[in-house]
Parts: structure tokens; C-alpha cells; sequence
């Protein structure tokens, strides 16, 4: 534990330090003169606002992760179970989405003027891959072989736009579902595998950074004698 002890407080000296350094958040020193007063402007006023906001969220998801004893080991599946109790937890009380709410924004946002079928399922992959998930069932190759019949078919790329070919499409993906086992009414189960997913992904990432940490630390003169601990036994409320 000393070892763990000594390497939270470097990190809380590195964090200091950057925080006071950082370039990007300096203020002006003619920000405090009285010519920089000034009536505030409606969209500064937003801008408080929605900082305020978000510095609420954040403090209230601290607040329960302050609570909990979260276990880095993401390949125990009872601490992962854990982890994403809390992250629901957190989020709720935070008014924050869930991932499965978070992750269709996004796919609205990023495929927002996306015209035709074929890049709009490859935009998804993109993301899923980015996300750190893994499609299993191989439902993606068995959409765009979907895709590729419908096509044939009208013998040109099909458009979202295309409510009758989209039709078509629609069809076989309700195949592909029916072939997965894959239910509208089973969908809050998905979501909790999805939650599940994620927690892991999550403290896989944790854990990584964890170990570049404490291996950077080992390199220093004063940890050499340090025997490096196990990542498990670490406290993340020590860190927040």
C-alpha cells in the first residue's frame, strides 16, 4: 500500500500542475481591469447556464462514485455487475442518458445527412468498433448481405430516403432478427447487456491506465525499491 499511497500523491501534484499551467484556460489579466466590465450578454448567459449545468451533473455522479468501492478487474464479472449498478446509479441521479439513449444520439448526430444505406451501416461499424463493442452474433455481415439482395433487386444503391426499397430492407432485417432470437420486447434485456458491455470495456480502460501509471512511477529513483501492487486492491475514490 505504500507504494499505492505515495503514487496518489504524485498524481494529485501532476494534476495540480496541470491544471495551474495549462495554457488553454489562462485568463487575461485585463479580464479583472474595469474596462473588461461589461453587461452580460444573452449568450454568455447561456454559456453560465449550461456550465452550471454540467458542473452540477458532474459533482452529483462524483458524489455516488464517492460512495462506492469500485474493483478494476474487469474480468471478474461480479465487479463488473458492480461498476455498471453505479454508473446507472450515477447517471440517473445525474439526469444523464443511458448508453443505450447516449449511443442513439450519437448515431443521430453522426449520420445526420448520410443519403444512402450502404455508408450509414458502415458509419455504425465505425462506431461500434470505436466504442469497444463486439458484434458477436455477426448480425453486421448478415445486414449488409441484407443490403446486397435489396440492391440487386432495384438495381441501384438504396436511399434512405426510399420508403419503398427501405421497405424491402426492413423486411429482411426482421428475418435476421427472427433468426437471432432478437425481440422488441426483449429489449430492456439487451440494454442491460449492453450496460454490461460497456462497465467491462470501462475497466479494462481503468486498468490499463492504471498500470501505465504505476509502471511510469516504478521508473523514477524514489519507487525503485516499490513492489508494484495489484490493481484490485487500488481505491478509485482516492483518485477522484
Amino acid at each position: 500500500m505504500a507504494f499505492s499511497t505515495r503514487l496518489l500523491s504524485k498524481s494529485r501534484q501532476i494534476y495540480g500542475s496541470q491544471v495551474i499551467l495549462r495554457p488553454n484556460v489562462s485568463v487575461p489579466v485585463r479580464f479583472y481591469s474595469k474596462e473588461a466590465a461589461r453587461p452580460p450578454l444573452m449568450g454568455d448567459q447561456m454559456l453560465k447556464n449550461i456550465f452550471l449545468e454540467l458542473k452540477k451533473q458532474v459533482e452529483t455522479a462524483l458524489g455516488v462514485f464517492r460512495k462506492e468501492k469500485i474493483t478494476i478487474d474487469p474480468d471478474d464479472p461480479a465487479a463488473v455487475s458492480h461498476y455498471a449498478k453505479v454508473m446507472k446509479t450515477a447517471r440517473e441521479k445525474a439526469g444523464l442518458p443511458t448508453e443505450s439513449q447516449e449511443i442513439q444520439s450519437t448515431i443521430e448526430t453522426q449520420t445526420q445527412g448520410i443519403a444512402d444505406v450502404r455508408t450509414y451501416l458502415l458509419t455504425l461499424k465505425e462506431m461500434r468498433i470505436k466504442r469497444g463493442l463486439v458484434d458477436g452474433l455477426g448480425a453486421e455481415a448478415m445486414m449488409m448481405d441484407a443490403l446486397e439482395k435489396v440492391e440487386k433487386e432495384i438495381k441501384k444503391p438504396l436511399m434512405r430516403d426510399d420508403k419503398k426499397s427501405m421497405a424491402l430492407l426492413t423486411a429482411e432485417f426482421d428475418k435476421i432478427n427472427k433468426k437471432l432470437g432478437i425481440r422488441k420486447e426483449d429489449l430492456p434485456k439487451y440494454e442491460e447487456q449492453l450496460e454490461l458491455k460497456m462497465a467491462k470495456a470501462q475497466l479494462e480502460e481503468l486498468k490499463k491506465d492504471a498500470l501505465e501509471a504505476m509502471e511510469t512511477q516504478l521508473k523514477r529513483e524514489e519507487f525503485k525499491d516499490e513492489e508494484m501492487p495489484d490493481v484490485k486492491t487500488l481505491d478509485v475514490r482516492n483518485f477522484i
